[in-house]
């Protein structure tokens, strides 16, 4: 029997029992935790705030055994005007799903930890268009999990690509085709989005390049990181479409 304390985020929460609430956390030195907050979902209960979707909190947490049990939890953000707007909150659950696909119990994940939490707050806290952030999101998680594009060269041939020339994708390549090398199955790619994703690479995570919806290839970054994951993306059916 033991007492941790974590830093996390509620990924996801199920109700269980009357006032219970299963919780599974994402701690940037833990990865993903699964923790039984009792009596949450009591009117006056200290942890009620801390148990919702999105939360991020400092989580004191009791081990017996294989099973943890909230004991008590300090606030930081909950992220509450996502609330006011049904398109972002959407799309903040799908961030949120993302996320728990990727990481594992007991591994640490500290840049994709801040990665989400940055991408959340730009999408609470600011205007701008939620797709360039996903598609950043989704770009920057592929490098943090080790299937990053190739983008500089011909996944096929290996000729450098240069800046000015439209290129294609390949999903299964895991890059960007020249013109000599692509077939009907992969995507277009414009040199405006192919240099696009070459910049918010070399920008980093905690930075964004500004551009217009249309620059930013969501559609395909989005498809390129869910055929990489295990399982399917549960809110993805609740994006928001034109």
């Amino acid at each position: 029997m033991r007492q941790t304390e974590r830093t996390a985020i509620v990924l996801r929460y199920a109700n269980y029992r009357d006032n219970d609430r299963m919780l599974t956390l994402f701690s940037p030195t833990q990865g993903r935790i699964e923790a039984l907050a009792r009596g949450c979902r009591k009117p006056r209960s200290p942890i009620l705030n801390a148990s919702e979707l999105f939360a991020l909190g400092d989580f004191e947490l009791y081990q017996k055994g294989a099973h943890l049990t909230v004991i008590s939890a300090q606030l930081i953000e909950t992220f509450y005007p996502l609330r006011a707007d049904f398109d972002r909150l959407s799309v903040g659950t799908y961030l949120l799903n993302v996320a728990e696909n990727v990481i594992q119990p007991g591994a640490p994940a500290q840049e994709l930890f801040m990665l989400l939490l940055h991408t959340l707050s730009r999408l609470t806290f600011s205007d701008q268009p939620w797709r360039p952030l996903v598609a950043g999101f989704l770009l920057h998680l592929s490098a943090c999990e080790g299937f990053q594009p190739r983008l500089q060269h011909c996944v096929h041939c290996e000729r450098r690509l240069t800046e000015s020339e439209s290129t294609w994708f390949d999903h299964a390549g895991g890059g960007l085709v020249c013109h000599d090398c692509h077939t009907k199955a992969h995507v277009p790619v414009s040199a405006a989005q192919a240099r696009w994703m070459r910049t918010m690479l070399q920008a980093g995570s905690a930075s964004w390049v500004d551009s217009p919806e249309m620059i930013a290839p969501f559609a395909l970054l989005r498809a390129y990181v869910e055929t990489r994951l295990d399982k399917p993306v549960r809110a993805a059916a609740m994006l928001p479409r034109d």
